[in-house]
């Protein structure tokens, strides 16, 4: 993956206009397995929807119609139908057709010409074509995302992290491409991940080994969240998750011609979201990760002015580490294998190091192919930045936790206006994990409507809940559910009240009302931003109801679970519309037996679809 520095790319009209509003969101939570993943084990997934109300304009889509038919109760039934068998991969707001121009045509054709016109409007200037770009409403789908063909339920974590199907997952490319670095490997029905990479030669474990050893806050529960960006097939995250020491990296990758390397990580049951630092903001606050990590993940790191370095240090706490393995790294060893000289790459590491320290990055420690830095602590080194120095000091006015669609700043925050929240933040400040996880964090001060007693009263309310959840889901809380995403937290007290559970969660906040989402992550959890007015940056497996509970779809796993909880009245109509999205559903009263809400349990269907390729 290389980063272009061609003209800047045009924006297409209206491409994020809201036409739609929403009248209600209550508390929306959705635990799943992303089908791929997706970002998502018997390969059950759950999603528990807490109250969406969501409608507006209807709006048509360049797919087949919905057919509305007639029972013999004369009752309406929504009838929805397969999407090609070429769009089982599909990812509406993060699909790059331009680089598939050269593919094999197919009965889709007509919506794949729209779609590859509207993708070559961004343009190659820093990869901007591979951020969010979604469909205006008149394009939207809405069809079924049909399985691959042969697919069948994933293997259990753990062992997931180390093979998964082929059927579920069949890409050849990234495996003769990536073969001979012991990315992955076929052997018969399964891919095998041996936990090689291009700068891990050794396997992964001795590679962590190592950073451990650099980084000795990551074996005492300092180190809890970590970014792993330009992530392969996640095999550093699945590492950390599957050694018990508590790291939970959040792996991050376009989609590009690696082609599903996210969902391979997925599917192998390690938390990743499609994503890429190119001209906006990631979708997480400021002071989020404990960590950051690039393995020869190819960002051009000291190009615009360090503007990448720049998202980096926004979204590391103080204190938090950024590790860096591959060029221009350990250079007086490995110029050879790079198709350079060891004169360039001296330059090169300068040059980082000068960025570096120019953003109040100091050096912690290097050994053989890594090198970490560390975000400083001390606001007296941003007093030094102005509006004229390099890199400039922010102003004021963008909050450096507002992160939906906010063009990235050429620019540093400084805390000095903040000193006092700002070491508070800071790492060594910071209770270790797991006693974190039960703190009201200090941000919650700056969530309007929150405090440290509604913190307490939101996590008991979940443990009640949950437990009654897992009574009418028995899966919940075994290995048959690997991933759980909570469709709309607050402060996520779903995700903690599963902490002892075989899953990991993807906390949604919503992008429209007070952002809690730095309480998440100061929790020691993961999450992201999101309107579900758009499609979810993942894999299958929008804002009428209909488009909500069909992006449900397109995210779960086959045989996954959607946990739906509202009025009785609202129950019936989502029921209408997932009975046409071949789900089976059954209604349960909450945990409090009398109360108006009730609870909508459905369970899709694994089918295969008419036009499945073979």
């Amino acid at each position: 993956m290389k980063y272009s520095k061609e003209a800047k790319p045009e924006r297409a009209a209206g491409g994020r206009s809201r036409a739609v509003p929403v009248a209600l969101l209550l508390v929306v939570l959705c635990a799943f397995s992303f089908y791929l993943g997706g970002i998502y084990s018997t390969g059950r997934s759950l999603l528990d929807v807490n109250g969406i109300v969501v409608k507006g304009a209807s709006s048509s889509s360049s797919a087949s119609a919905v057919a509305i038919q007639k029972d013999t109760n004369t009752k309406a039934v929504v009838v929805f139908p397969e999407c090609p068998a070429d769009y089982q991969d599909y990812t509406p707001c993060t699909d790059p057709k331009i680089q598939q121009a050269g593919r094999q045509q197919s009965d889709s054709d007509e919506m794949y010409l729209i779609d590859l016109q509207r993708w070559r409007k961004y343009g190659n200037y820093r990869l901007s074509f591979m951020e969010r770009h979604c469909p205006p409403a008149v394009e939207r789908k809405e069809c079924l995302v049909p399985p691959p063909q042969g697919y069948k339920a994933p293997i259990r974590w753990p062992k997931s992290k180390d093979q998964c199907w082929y059927r579920n997952v069949p890409y050849d490319w990234i495996n003769s491409q990536k073969s001979n670095q012991h990315w992955l490997r076929k052997e018969g029905d399964k891919f095998i991940f041996p936990g090689g990479g291009t700068m891990f030669p050794n396997g992964v474990g001795a590679y962590a080994d190592l950073m451990a050893e650099l980084i000795p806050g990551m074996r005492d529960g300092t180190v809890r969240t970590a970014l792993d960006t330009g992530c392969g097939v996640a095999s550093w995250g699945g590492d950390l998750l599957g050694r018990g020491r508590g790291i939970l990296t959040l792996s991050l990758a376009p989609r590009d011609n690696h082609e599903a390397q996210v969902q391979f990580a997925l599917e192998r049951g390690i938390p990743a979201i499609l994503g890429i630092i190119s001209t906006q903001r990631l979708p997480f606050p400021s002071a989020a990760f404990d960590m950051a990590h690039c393995s020869r993940c190819l960002i051009p790191w000291t190009e615009f002015g360090g503007l990448y370095l720049l998202e980096v240090h926004r979204v590391l706490r103080p204190g938090g580490f950024w590790a860096l393995s591959g060029p221009p790294v350990n250079y007086e060893n490995r110029w050879h294998g790079w198709n350079t000289t060891a004169a360039a790459q001296k330059a090169d590491l300068d040059r980082l190091k000068k960025t570096l320290a120019s953003m109040c990055f100091k050096p912690y420690s290097k050994k053989g192919d890594i090198a970490v830095w560390q975000k400083s602590t001390d606001p007296a080194c941003y007093d030094k930045l102005t509006p004229v120095s390099s890199p400039p000091k922010c102003d004021d006015s963008v909050d450096p936790d507002a992160a939906w669609y906010v063009p990235m700043r050429s620019c540093l925050t400084s805390p000095s206006s903040t000193s006092s929240r700002y070491k508070k933040l800071a790492l060594d400040a910071t209770p270790k994990w797991p006693q974190r996880l039960a703190v009201a964090p200090e941000r919650i001060a700056t969530v309007p409507g929150s405090s440290a007693a509604a913190f307490k009263h939101d996590d008991g309310k979940w443990k009640l809940r949950t437990k009654h959840y897992k009574a009418l889901l028995p899966a919940l809380g075994s290995d048959k559910i690997r991933n759980v995403m909570d469709m709309n937290t607050v402060y996520g007290g779903f995700a903690a009240s599963l902490i002892k559970d075989p899953v990991w969660v993807m906390n949604v906040v919503s992008s429209y009302g007070p952002n809690s989402l730095g309480v998440v992550f100061d929790r020691g959890l993961i999450g992201t931003n999101h309107d579900w007015c758009e499609a979810f940056s993942t894999y299958p497996r929008t804002c009428e109801m209909k488009f909500v509970l069909l992006e449900m779809d397109r995210i779960l796993r086959p045989t996954g679970y959607a946990i739906i909880r509202e009025n009785a009245y609202f129950l019936d109509s989502v029921a209408t519309i997932a009975k046409g999205m071949r789900w089976n559903c059954d209604k349960h009263d909450t945990e409090y037996k009398a109360d108006k809400e009730k609870v909508l349990i459905c369970q899709k269907k694994l089918w295969s679809g008419k036009n499945t390729q073979h």
